[in-house]
């Protein structure tokens, strides 16, 4: 355990921002599964997912979650399959 203040606010900080970085990785996989799910149904609701995917991805790039290049990457992918 830390000894000083500033430190244990750094652990309690760290642990926060933990949980949010796990939350929002979790949540990209499950779009991303989602649209190549859609995709390979060829479902009329694919270009919704695929824009709540591509919405998610810019959100986690604006955190610096993820690399820019590898949003740009994957939104490509995307569109190629939705046609948007």
């Amino acid at each position: 355990m830390a000894n000083l203040k500033s430190s244990q606010k750094d652990v309690r900080r760290t642990t926060r921002r933990t949980a949010r970085n796990v939350a929002v990785k979790s949540r990209l996989k499950t779009l991303g599964k989602k649209v190549a799910e859609l995709a390979s149904a060829n479902s009329p609701e694919l270009k919704a997912a695929a824009r709540s995917y591509i919405a998610a991805l810019d959100k986690a790039v604006k955190i610096k979650l993820i690399h820019a290049n590898k949003a740009a990457r994957h939104k490509a992918q995307v569109a190629k399959i939705a046609k948007i």
